[in-house]
């Protein structure tokens, strides 16, 4: 995409899935990428190591985002690795604990809302300061259709994506004024670590409900992303870009 080279982004829950072909999209482009992960260190070396094939620059950055003092220090190392600034930021940290409702537990509740919506609130919070600073930043946070039309046997998650999106909006509002773009892109059924299981179960059930016939990949939204942060889409914010093959119209 153009005019992104010498930018520096950051992109949480990174070490794998949708964040890693996040993080390799973007240093196609020429981006620096800080990459953040939580606890899987080899994995996010490997995410590293592909960002530099792709033939950027890496910085791994661990922390849990939804931890205010983690969700802090993250921003402020990815701002040091940018030299000063930070110009893109992806929110794809998140998780799953599916169960119906009426057997969910409050743990269950609170983890998934935890990282997937309060972890995106307090990463957001922390890189207004840059980018109000330099009076310019991308951010694309990670959604889902869930978040769009429900799902049984996820109330927490749907909740969460769903809370993604109106955050997502208010942002694009609060921060139009100074150049900072926010918008989200909901992904329909792809396959990562985190949904296998899931589509394994309900495979042929799944792909019944998808106009195109087929499930998504990592790319597909890497794609949307790059797209967002990218100058070609310098007029767009408060938007949510349903990646998902026509499943949710």
């Amino acid at each position: 995409m153009s005019g992104q080279r010498g930018r520096t982004a950051l992109v949480t829950g990174a070490s794998r899935g949708i964040g890693r072909a996040t993080a390799v999209r973007l240093a196609r482009d020429g981006v620096k990428v800080a990459v953040n992960y939580k606890g899987n260190a080899a994995a996010a070396e490997e995410t590293g190591r592909l960002v530099e094939q792709a033939g950027s620059s890496a910085a791994l950055v661990q922390g849990d985002v939804s931890v205010e003092a983690d969700a802090d220090r993250v921003v402020k190392e990815a701002v040091a690795f940018g030299g000063g600034k930070l110009d893109i930021l992806v929110n794809n940290a998140g998780t799953t604990r599916d169960d119906l409702l009426i057997r969910m537990t409050l743990e269950q509740w609170d983890t998934v809302l935890d990282l997937n919506l309060r972890g995106a609130f307090l990463v957001m919070r922390a890189a207004m300061r840059p980018m109000m600073k330099q009076r310019y930043g991308r951010i694309v946070n990670v959604s889902s259709v869930a978040g769009v039309s429900g799902n049984a046997g996820q109330a927490n998650y749907a909740s969460a994506k769903a809370g993604l999106i109106g955050l997502t909006k208010t942002v694009a509002r609060e921060m139009a004024s100074r150049n900072i773009t926010c918008n989200a892109v909901a992904p329909g059924f792809v396959p990562t670590d985190l949904t296998s299981a899931l589509i394994g179960q309900m495979e042929q059930t799944i792909l019944k409900q998808i106009p195109l016939g087929r499930f998504g990949t990592v790319e597909d939204v890497a794609n949307a992303i790059a797209f967002l942060v990218s100058d070609d889409a310098s007029y767009i914010t408060g938007q949510v870009l349903q990646v998902d093959g026509g499943m949710v119209t």
